[in-house]
C-alpha cells in the first residue's frame, strides 16, 4: 500500500512556474514508477509524466514536453514535477499516481490531487 500526498499547487500567472511534490508513504516508494496526470472540468484525465523507479528514464505528453520536468529523490519518497513557461490550458487538478512497472499504462495508487491555476 502506498499513499500518496500532493502539494504545491495554486495560482500563477501564464509565463510563471510551480513545483509540485507528491510525497509516497512507506519504504518501498523506490520500487515504483511514478506518473502526473492532470484533469480540467469537462475533460477526462490526462498523462502528463511518468518517471522510472531510478528516475533514469522520463517521458512527457506532448502538450508540456520542453516546459514541465519530472523528477524524485528516493531518499525522500518524493515525485516532483517543475512546470515553467505555464499556459491557462495548463489550469488543472493534478494528481500523483504510482505503478508497479514503468512504463505503465496502469496505475495503482493515487493521490487527491492539488489545483493548478494559470491566469491569462
Amino acid at each position: 500500500q502506498v499513499q500518496l500526498v500532493e502539494s504545491g499547487g495554486g495560482l500563477v500567472q501564464a509565463g510563471g512556474s510551480l513545483r509540485l511534490s507528491c510525497a509516497a508513504s512507506g519504504r518501498t516508494f523506490s520500487r515504483y514508477a511514478m506518473g502526473w496526470f492532470r484533469q480540467s472540468p469537462g475533460k477526462e484525465r490526462e498523462f502528463v509524466a511518468a518517471i522510472s523507479q531510478t528516475g533514469g528514464s522520463k517521458y512527457y505528453a506532448d502538450s508540456v514536453k520542453g516546459r514541465f520536468t519530472i523528477s524524485r529523490d528516493n531518499a525522500k519518497n518524493t515525485v516532483y514535477l517543475q512546470m515553467n513557461s505555464l499556459k491557462p490550458e495548463d489550469t488543472a487538478v493534478y494528481y500523483c499516481a504510482a505503478a508497479q512497472v514503468y512504463p505503465s499504462s496502469r496505475y495503482d495508487y493515487w493521490g487527491q490531487g492539488t489545483q493548478v491555476t494559470v491566469s491569462s
